[in-house]
């Protein structure tokens, strides 16, 4: 079984975040039929189901009805937001998925002003779905990048949710089922990109995880951000038959050698620099 599914919902973002690569992929939101589709397709081949990989899914209109069509079908719904959205989507409250990732990041990497009013909007989200029972993370995944109002944030944060808090190796617990969790900033891989020059790579992509983009391609992980490594499609083949094929195989075997076969891997700054795959080996 794969672990972790990244199911693009949508690939229209509200935000132009300066460390995101973007995509030139044609925009498009899942129907709810197409939704029900890829889903009943991935059914018992996949545990946590994430809707993303390029795009805000709190722009969907749909998201609480494909929240719990997940649950239905056994998956384990995981989002990943911008947090600009969170205020006006109190309908979320109660479709709530297992974990909500929140990337604070993403104001300083719009140069927003007024973050004081953004926090607040998250907070009053995120505290009301924490209690109830939705594990929510709001991430600063920024250290070596845009980070400067990291200190004044995680103030902001404690205005509503006072310290102490308890120290994490990746961050802070707030309260129950409520974390800040820090990371260093990483570079997308991008065929642009120079090659980088590591004696060994490994990666656990087709092994525990894969990305769906809207069109129901699929793609090795969640940093194929413009399907520069399509495997298939979930509207014409099974799962099974995409990781069987020539190249899905190519690509499992020469990690498991840890060799990078493909280009965009060859390429990939978030294992080859921050090696945090190579440290879990």
């Amino acid at each position: 079984m794969i672990t972790r599914c990244y199911l693009e919902i949508t690939n229209v973002c509200n935000l132009n975040c300066v460390f995101c690569p973007k995509t030139t992929r044609e925009k498009h939101s899942m129907t709810l039929d197409e939704f029900d589709t890829l889903t009943t397709r991935l059914a018992g081949e996949v545990r946590f189901l994430y809707f993303h990989l390029m795009g805000e899914p709190f722009l969907h209109p749909l998201l609480p009805e494909f929240i719990l069509m997940a649950r239905r079908k056994g998956f384990t719904p995981i989002i990943t937001t911008n947090g600009t959205l969170l205020a006006q989507r109190g309908d979320l409250l109660d479709a709530l998925p297992h974990k909500l990732q929140i990337s604070l990041h993403s104001h300083e990497g719009n140069g927003k002003d007024n973050p004081e009013k953004y926090i607040d909007e998250v907070m009053a989200f995120a505290k009301e779905a924490a209690q109830r029972g939705c594990v929510v993370v709001l991430r600063l995944w920024n250290e070596g990048g845009l980070n400067r109002m990291n200190g004044s944030i995680l103030d902001m944060i404690a205005d509503s949710q006072p310290r102490p808090w308890t120290q994490r190796h990746d961050g802070w617990k707030l309260t129950e089922n409520l974390y800040v969790e820090s990371d260093d900033m990483f570079e997308w891989p991008d065929l642009q990109h120079d090659v980088y020059k590591e004696e060994e790579v490994f990666c656990y992509a087709l092994r525990n995880q894969i990305g769906v983009l809207a069109d129901g391609t699929v793609v090795p992980c969640c940093l194929d951000h413009n399907g520069d490594m399509p495997l298939g499609n979930l509207y014409d083949n099974s799962l099974n038959e995409i990781l069987a094929s020539p190249r899905a195989t190519a690509l499992y075997h020469g990690f498991t050698s840890h060799t990078a076969v493909e280009p965009l891997c060859q390429r990939c700054g978030y294992s080859a620099v921050s090696k945090r795959f190579r440290k879990q080996e």
